[in-house]
Order: C-alpha cells, then structure tokens, then sequence
C-alpha cells in the first residue's frame, strides 16, 4: 500500500501555449512552464518525498527534475503515465481537428470513451494502463511517499477510479498546467486530499 501520492500535471509546453493536441510528441517546457515547475519546486521543498515517477517526455522529466534538485531523490520514467495517443490528430490545434477530421471529431466528442483519434487511443484505453501503472506502485513503493508527474487525462482518469466517480465524467475535475493533487492511500479507502493546487509563482516570475 503507498502512503500518499502527489500527482503533478507538467508545467506549460510549447503546444500547450498554441493549443495544439499532444500525446506522445516530445515537447519542450516553455520559459513560462520552467517557472512553473520551480514554483512546484518551491511548494515540495519541506515536504518528505520518497520518489518521483514521471511519463519519460521532456515536458514530465524536466518538470520531475527541477522537483528533485538538490535532493537524493530516485527519479523513474513510466511510459504508461503518458496522455491518451492522438494518432492523426497530434500536433494539430483544436480547429484543425474539427476541419480535417468532422466526423471522428463529432464521435470522439459524443463517446470519448470508445471513440479514438484515428490511430489514437480511447480514453477507456488510456484509463486501463493508468489502473495498471497504479498498481504496479502500490507493489514497488509501499509505504513510501511519490509524486507522479503526468498529464491532466491520467490525473483525471486515476482522479475517478479512486474517487468512484465513472470514467465519463473525467471532465469534470480541472487539472491546470503546472498542479498538484494529492491523494493519501489506506488500507481500505483513499482521500482525496488536495486537488489542483497551482503552487504560486515568485512576483518576479510572473
């Protein structure tokens, strides 16, 4: 059984700013998701952390990086943590998608549970290697105290499997760039201790 988990959404990469769809492209943080991830630096320095697992993308490593600076912490890359695959869609903007693609568009939107991107991922999908991701640290890092730096679609999926709230109303927990949710782990429940925390940035950061 863990004793708390962090999950941490990466700060602001280039395609978040252009509203570009990202799964699996390698995007860097912009100077803006740097800051970012030194405010989430900032909010885990006095906090005991045992491990940082993160979805093995630049965005998620630098991110996991900053956290750990100065720190002997064990750093793990997890391709599982990573958002649910694009396909075809990747790398284009929100409009783009509704132009070239209407029809997978309209599906994907009406059942995004079922419905994927063409050669994407569904979020059923998504969700299930996250359930399996989520086991494997309750098996690898019992008792001990991790961050997960991921994407805001397996925060939200792993958000409802633990909460026992169904898998389509995902939407419905805001995950922000640069976050933090918390869940603390019992032998029978698990609370939700803190959910979209944005750590704030120093003045002369902003």
């Amino acid at each position: 059984m863990l004793r708390k988990v962090w999950l941490v959404r990466h700060g602001q990469a280039d395609w978040n700013l252009q509203h570009r769809y990202m799964s699996s492209a390698d995007r860097p943080l912009t100077p803006y998701g740097q800051r970012q991830a030194q405010a989430l630096a900032r909010f885990f320095a006095p906090r005991q952390v045992d491990v940082i697992v993160h979805s093995g993308l630049s965005r998620t490593e630098s991110t996991a990086q900053t956290i750990a600076a100065g720190r002997p912490l064990a750093l793990a890359a997890d391709v599982r943590w990573r958002e649910a695959d694009h396909g075809a869609w990747e790398g284009l903007t929100y409009r783009q998608v509704w132009q070239r693609y209407p029809e997978d568009a309209a599906r994907r939107a009406a059942d995004p549970l079922h419905h994927a991107p063409p050669g994407g991922e569904s979020l059923a999908r998504m969700a299930e290697r996250v359930r399996q991701a989520w086991d494997d640290l309750a098996d690898r890092y019992a008792g001990l105290r991790l961050i997960v730096v991921t994407h805001a679609g397996p925060i939200q999926a792993l958000l409802c499997m633990t909460m026992g709230v169904p898998l389509a109303q995902h939407w419905r927990w805001r995950i922000d760039l640069g976050s933090v949710s918390a869940l603390d782990c019992y032998p029978n429940t698990t609370i939700l201790r803190m959910v979209n925390h944005l750590p704030p940035l120093l003045e002369r950061e902003c």
